[in-house]
C-alpha cells in the first residue's frame, strides 16, 4: 500500500530574473574541488521510493542516499518529456530557452540541442573537471549534437530515446537500428544487459579519474520501457501483492537501486564519497504507455503522469548528498527546480557562472536551512499545447481538448498549499488570479523567443 507524506508549508520570494553576468567563483584549487555525481533516472514516478512513500519498493541503496543527504518534497522538471527535461538540466534554462521545446528524433543523422547552448559539462571541463556521460542522452545524433560535443571528455551509452537492454536496438519508431556508443564510435555489446554495462562503465571512470575533480552524468533509462529487471527482482516482486503492472515497475526500479549502490560503493571503495555531490532525481513522471504496461508508477494523490503539466507529470523525487556540507536526513519542502542544479554545482564547486541569461538559481542556502525560502517566485511550463504557471502557492494550468473540441483551452487552477491534487478547479472563484496568471505566461512567451 501507498504512504503519503504530508505536504509542509509553502513559502515564496519576490522573483527576480537571473542576471546575465557570473556569480563571484571561489578561491578553491581545482584539487580541493568537489567531484560530481549526477543520477538521472528515467520515467520514474514522484514517489517512487521507499523513502518519498512508496513501502512496497525495495530502494535501500537511494534510500541511504536520503539519508546521508537532503531529500526534496517539492521538486519540479523542466518538462514532462524526456528531451526538453534533459536540455533543462544540463542548461540551467527553460527547454524552449535551450531550443529543446519537446523529443528530439532518435534516428541517426538528426541535430538535437544547438550547439550555441552551454552545458554544465562544458563549464566544468573548461574549469579543469574531467566530464563523463554514461547511459542515455536523447539530445541528438549528429557528431556536433552528441555528447562529445556538448562537453563530455568520454560518452557510453545510446543517444535515441530508449534501447531494449539486452540487444541495444531502438525498435520503437521503424525503421529499427542499433545504437550503443563509445564517443562517436558503434560498439557491439550483444547479449550484456545494458544496466550492467553502466555499471562497469561508471566504476571504470571513477577509477581513471582519482587525479583531478569529475563530472560524471549517470543517466540510466529505468523505469523507462522496455522494463527488463534483473531476475533475482522479478523473483522477489513475484512475491508480493501488487498488481502485475507494479510487479515488473517495482523490480525495474529496484535494478536501478541495485546499480546505483554499485557506483556508490566505488565511490566509497575509492575514498571519494565525502569528496562527492551525489545528486538525484528523474526527468519527470511515471508513464502509463501501453509499452510501459499501461502504468505501475506511484503519483500517490496527485494527479497526472508523463506527458502532462499535473503534479505526477513534473514533480519528481530528489536527493542531494555531501558529507561535511549538505545536512544529513533532512527534507526541504521549498519549491525547487532541476534548472537549479546548474548554478547549485557552480557555487559547490567554485566555479563561475557563465555570462549568459539562466532560468536555474543556486540552491545551497536552501539545502543548508529549512528556514530558507524558495528562490523562484514564478515558473512557467510548455509543453506541445498544454502550459502552466506557478507563482507563490497558485498554479494555473492550461489544457486543450480533444476532436471537436481541438480549438478549446480549459484553464484549471488550483492553491498548492490548499489542494496539491488538482482536483476542485476553483478558476471561476477567482477570475482574477486567472487573467494575472494568463498574462505572467503571455509575457514569458514573449521573452523566452527573444532569448
Amino acid at each position: 500500500m501507498f504512504r503519503i507524506f504530508s505536504l509542509l508549508a509553502l513559502t515564496c520570494t519576490p522573483f527576480v530574473a537571473v542576471a546575465a553576468a557570473g556569480a563571484v567563483a571561489s578561491a578553491a584549487e581545482p584539487a580541493s574541488r568537489p567531484n560530481v555525481l549526477l543520477i538521472f533516472a528515467d520515467d520514474q514516478g514522484t514517489l517512487d521510493l521507499n523513502c518519498y512513500g512508496s513501502d512496497d519498493l525495495y530502494t535501500p541503496n537511494l534510500d541511504a542516499l536520503a539519508r546521508r543527504g537532503v531529500r526534496f518534497t517539492q521538486f519540479y522538471v523542466g518538462a514532462p518529456v524526456c528531451s526538453p527535461s534533459r536540455a533543462a538540466l544540463m542548461t540551467g534554462r527553460y527547454p524552449q530557452r535551450a531550443g529543446v521545446p519537446g523529443n528530439v528524433p532518435s534516428h541517426p543523422g538528426h541535430e538535437g540541442m544547438p550547439t550555441e547552448q552551454l552545458t554544465i559539462a562544458e563549464v566544468l571541463k573548461q574549469a579543469g573537471y574531467r566530464t563523463g556521460l554514461v547511459g542515455k542522452w536523447h539530445l541528438g545524433t549528429v557528431p556536433e549534437c552528441s555528447p562529445n560535443g556538448q562537453g563530455f571528455d568520454e560518452f557510453f551509452g545510446h543517444k535515441s530515446g530508449c534501447i531494449d537492454n539486452w540487444s541495444h536496438f531502438f525498435y520503437w519508431v521503424p525503421p529499427h537500428f542499433h545504437d550503443l556508443h563509445r564517443n562517436d564510435a558503434e560498439v557491439y555489446e550483444d547479449g550484456q544487459h545494458f544496466t550492467e554495462l553502466i555499471v562497469r562503465e561508471a566504476r571504470r571512470f571513477l577509477d581513471e579519474s582519482q587525479a583531478r575533480p569529475f563530472f560524471l552524468y549517470l543517466a540510466f533509462n529505468i523505469p523507462h520501457y522496455p522494463l527488463q529487471p534483473y531476475a533475482k527482482y522479478r523473483a522477489m516482486y513475484a512475491r508480493k501483492e501488487m498488481t502485475w503492472q507494479r510487479r515488473q515497475y517495482g523490480a525495474w526500479v529496484s535494478t536501478m537501486d541495485d546499480a546505483i549502490g554499485e557506483v556508490l560503493a566505488k565511490l566509497d571503495a575509492l575514498k571519494l564519497r565525502e569528496k562527492t555531490l551525489v545528486v538525484f532525481l528523474s526527468d519527470h513522471g511515471h508513464s502509463i504507455e501501453l509499452r510501459a504496461n499501461g502504468g505501475g508508477g506511484n503519483a500517490g494523490s496527485f494527479r497526472g503522469n508523463k506527458f502532462t503539466l499535473w503534479e505526477g507529470g513534473i514533480r519528481v523525487p530528489c536527493v542531494a548528498s555531501l558529507p561535511g556540507r549538505i545536512p544529513q536526513g533532512e527534507a526541504r519542502a521549498q519549491m525547487a527546480l532541476s534548472v537549479d542544479w546548474f548554478p547549485t554545482i557552480c557555487e559547490y564547486c567554485g566555479v563561475d557562472l557563465p555570462q549568459r541569461k539562466l532560468d536555474g538559481k543556486s540552491l545551497a542556502r536552501l539545502i543548508e536551512s529549512p528556514a530558507a525560502k524558495t528562490p523562484h517566485e514564478v515558473f512557467h511550463w510548455q509543453s506541445g499545447g498544454q502550459w502552466a504557471v506557478r507563482q507563490g502557492d497558485w498554479k494555473l494550468v492550461a489544457t486543450t481538448g480533444r476532436g471537436e473540441a481541438r480549438a478549446r483551452t480549459e484553464l484549471f487552477l488550483s492553491n498548492m498549499a490548499e489542494d496539491v491534487t488538482e482536483t476542485t478547479n476553483i478558476a471561476g472563484e477567482h477570475p482574477e488570479i486567472v487573467e494575472a496568471l494568463g498574462d505572467l505566461h503571455k509575457n514569458w512567451v514573449e521573452e523566452v523567443k527573444r532569448q
